[in-house]
């Protein structure tokens, strides 16, 4: 596993042992956030993109991504903020963390992060972006009537993390915005999607996912399992 060090809650004062999850980067190596030990964690009150993701640079292959910065649950129900230093270490084999070996192939398997909550499904969907090869991922400058819109270039996409299924207004909206700014649009649901919701992407040419618990998207339509063959291609 990566490595790791305690962390003690401001609110309580219970003291944890901590250790940063570790992400695939798109050259396969699996990296986690150097930890700041000298620094102390902080309670989260209030989420901006800002402080939920922290770039950080891979040291197998040198490439900077978004990551989301570590947290940790205290039980006395304060969310904690872990510092970090600001880089990735390539994990070895088992997990310790070890030197930077070779590159391995660009689409190297997915692997999910389990959805439990809103931030949960953000963080799965942006590091499947990632993985389909889109650059450069952020927050939407404008938002969508529901859920929550990434952006990357090359590429617009919805998640909506809610109970109800994505409705027709919600896959035209995202369609629009998209054709404004002139980049291509794919929708994640937690719900799936409505009969006529399905229809109208499949003629405009929408890619439909659908997030598992697990955090895996699974294509439901032509042009997201065209896009998962082909990848981002940019």
């Amino acid at each position: 596993m990566s490595e790791s060090m305690a962390v003690r809650c401001p609110d309580c004062g219970r003291e944890h042992q901590f250790a940063a999850p570790a992400y695939p980067c798109v050259c396969g190596t699996p990296v986690a956030p150097a930890l700041n030990h000298r620094a102390a964690p902080t309670s989260v009150t209030h989420r901006t993109w800002d402080e939920d993701w922290v770039t950080v640079r891979c040291g197998s292959c040198g490439r900077a991504d978004q990551w989301p910065h570590p947290e940790l649950g205290c039980s006395c129900g304060t969310v904690l903020r872990v510092p970090v230093a600001g880089s990735l270490r390539p994990l070895g084999p088992g997990g310790a963390v070890g030197t930077a070996g070779a590159p391995t192939a660009p689409r190297a398997t997915f692997r999910p992060v389990t959805i439990r909550t809103a931030r949960d499904a953000v963080t799965a969907v942006a590091l499947y972006l990632r993985w389909l090869g889109y650059h450069d991922i952020r927050r939407a400058d404008q938002r969508q009537p529901s859920g929550i819109g990434l952006a990357a270039r090359g590429v617009l996409a919805q998640v909506d993390p809610s109970v109800r299924p994505a409705s027709l207004r919600d896959v035209e909206c995202l369609w629009l915005t998209a054709m404004t700014e002139s980049t291509d649009c794919v929708y994640f649901s937690l719900a799936g999607y409505a009969d006529d919701a399905r229809d109208r992407a499949d003629g405009l040419g929408v890619s439909l996912f659908v997030l598992d618990l697990t955090g895996t998207p699974q294509p439901v339509n032509r042009a997201a399992t065209d896009l998962v063959a082909t990848g981002a291609g940019i």
